[in-house]
């Protein structure tokens, strides 16, 4: 079988886990069954083989694929499932069974086949992706072997998966990577559903447009054209920042939503067609595959007869020549302010690309700053070659593709300390009212060119209605929702450079009257809650102490039980999350010398380099509160 990824089948349920549309490969299938044919007249011993069946050549129906998806999420308690065994709930042959969070995103169901008399078969790896409110389920080709490996391991008798095992469910994915490309295909269907197919956006020096094709496709984001044939027209696409904004990488929530845009079944059906002809991903790119359905090709478009074309450059660039590079990284902290919980924060980039470069030439260059950004992951386009990387350093050519793309991937440490470090405490004094207090260092040991050019902090209240809030910050305004206050202490079109600042927000925050609220049973593996736990009765006490702990416990009760789903999103949870927005350079320590970017053949072309930073999931826990954390292991 071909070491290359082919998809087999995929489906796209909706909210009632009904197929809505699905698409089978029989060149691919052909393939598959060709495997199940060889290797179970090889197979040694096949009476005696209690796994016998699981190798199956055929693909179940839509009706089959849906009844089986909506047994498998009765078992596991949620359509991802528990990723873990949880004893009294967990089964064996379940993916719970095998002990590994990766079966919530690689999932298996077991399909009842009537042509077998009804005999159950295994189907695996199912590559499940939520968008919007539609359930994606790819089926990448994998060898049978592997089927058969993954049949054996929800049978196991231990649980856990221990590293360097060979019957683990890690040597089995590391030995499958179409299952990467069974991701890229299910993210990809995902964004065409939801309408997210804007290309990733790469800052620039202010320029007016003068057009081109992809300045229809990327929304006119003030760079010169790239082609002198006509525009087509435009698909219609929500970018998910306004016009003009320099933000990128965003990230959806990868829950189902309600009120989605309907599914456009035309669409896709000829993304699939076009982008993975006969199961065989070659371009997921929405772009490339529109404009190119919109236009057609000409004969200048055709390349000289010596160069062949890649698959992500269908149309050459005509126009003045020019290079943008944009390091745009995200920044995820956890602040408790303790001693027994480590504080953590983690940085994820990227680096964004547009190469306005005539013909087909390949660029090179070096990525520095490896070893003080202490890289974790690395991956890229797959339009680079990568060779190995020196001390500091990473060499990289590629053929860049047309338009915007994303040429790196990493997630990497903060190269300086939290910008905004310090702590949040909120105590009840009363059921329905609450002391705050912030105390806040920013961009302390942070020198120019960083700056800062917004921030803010927002408490959110999701299950109490604020009424009113008393307090005067150090700096900054103060805004009010119905469930949350807003400090904005850089307000946008202000900056902080060269510098750093104290702020301090004493307060009181006055709720509505709590109201007891009563929830259904729950089927979560944490226990069940009844409307009994609900109605709690406020006993006297005159032991002052005790007051800010039974607040809590009756106010916690009255909340509904934790869900599987979310686990680390309790709602009794107080918690404070700050945003904001630094310019000027990274702070992994991950940079690009434009000097040093070189083209061949050699061409006159101006490099111009941007970095920014955004906040990603930044959380400030209440000190006084309960809060979430990871458990150090014991070594």
């Amino acid at each position: 079988m071909p070491s290359s990824c082919s998809i087999r089948a995929l489906w796209i349920l909706n909210s009632l886990h009904a197929v809505v549309l699905s698409r089978k490969f029989p060149v691919v299938e052909k393939q598959w069954r060709a495997a199940c044919k060889t290797i179970n007249d090889t197979s040694k011993d096949a009476e005696e083989d209690p796994l016998k069946y699981t190798v199956f050549p055929f693909l179940p129906n839509d009706a089959e694929l849906s009844s089986a998806f909506v047994e498998r999420k009765k078992r596991e308690g949620s359509l991802r499932g528990y990723g873990i065994r949880v004893n009294n709930q967990s089964v064996e042959g379940s993916d719970s069974w095998v002990d590994d969070p990766i079966t919530r995103h690689i999932i298996s169901i077991n399909v009842e086949s009537k042509e077998k008399g009804g005999e159950n078969h295994l189907l695996w790896p199912l590559i499940l992706h939520l968008r919007g409110s539609y359930v994606i389920l790819v089926l990448p080709l994998v060898e049978p072997v592997h089927l058969k490996a993954y049949a054996k391991l929800c049978r196991k008798s231990d649980c856990g998966n221990a590293v360097g095992v060979d019957a683990s469910l890690s040597s089995i994915l590391l030995d499958t990577p179409s299952i990467t490309g069974a991701f890229m295909v299910a993210h990809a269907i995902g964004d065409i559903i939801v309408g997210d197919v804007v290309d990733p956006d790469v800052v620039v020096n202010a320029a007016p447009s003068v057009g081109g094709l992809l300045d229809s496709l990327t929304g006119s984001i003030g760079i010169a054209g790239i082609s002198s044939r006509a525009k087509p027209v435009a698909a219609p696409v929500a970018s998910a920042t306004p016009s003009g904004a320099a933000s990128i990488g965003t990230v959806t929530a990868d829950t189902p939503k309600l009120g989605s845009r309907p599914l456009d079944k035309d669409t896709l059906r000829n993304f699939i067609s076009s982008a993975m002809p006969f199961g065989t991903p070659l371009d997921l790119n929405y772009s490339n595959i529109f404009a190119i359905k919109a236009n057609g090709f000409s004969s200048s478009d055709l390349p000289p007869a010596d160069l062949k074309q890649p698959a992500w450059k269908p149309y050459l660039f005509k126009g003045k020549q020019r290079i943008f590079f944009t390091i745009h990284e995200t920044i995820h902290a956890a602040l408790y302010d303790r001693e027994e919980i480590s504080d953590t924060i983690s940085v994820s980039g990227q680096i964004n690309c547009r190469a306005e470069l005539e013909g087909l030439p390949d660029v090179s260059l070096p990525l520095s700053g490896l070893n003080k950004a202490h890289v974790e992951v690395l991956s890229f386009h797959p339009c680079a070659q990568v060779s190995e990387h020196g001390a500091d350093k990473q060499a990289v050519m590629f053929s860049p593709p047309l338009g915007n793309f994303v040429l790196v991937r990493y997630q990497a440490n903060c190269g300086f300390g939290p910008p905004i470090k310090g702590f949040y405490q909120l105590s009840m004094v009363s059921e329905d009212e609450g002391a705050f207090l912030f105390k806040l260092h920013l961009m302390e040991g942070y020198k120019a060119p960083l700056t800062m050019e917004f921030c803010t902090v927002t408490m959110p209240f999701p299950r109490r209605r604020v009424v009113s809030f008393d307090g005067t910050p150090s700096v900054g305004a103060v805004l009010t929702t119905e469930h949350s206050i807003e400090w904005k202490i850089i307000p946008i079109g202000r900056s902080l450079s060269g510098k750093s600042i104290e702020a301090t927000f004493p307060g009181t925050v006055r709720f509505a009257p709590w109201q007891i609220q009563r929830f259904p049973p729950s089927n979560s593996g944490f226990g069940k809650m009844g409307d009994e736990d609900s109605d709690v009765e406020i006993e006297s006490t005159s032991n002052m102490a005790n007051v800010e702990e039974f607040l809590m416990e009756k106010m916690s009760k009255d909340l509904p039980p934790v869900d599987l789903e979310e686990p680390f999103c309790w709602q009794a949870y107080r918690y404070a999350k700050v945003s904001f927005k630094i310019a000027g350079a990274s702070l992994s320590g991950m940079s690009i010398d434009p000097k040093s970017v070189s083209i061949y053949p050699a061409v006159k072309a101006p490099v111009e380099f941007s970095s920014q930073v955004t906040s990603g999931d930044y959380i400030l826990w209440n000190t006084l509160g309960k809060c979430p954390s990871a458990a150090v292991a014991q070594v």
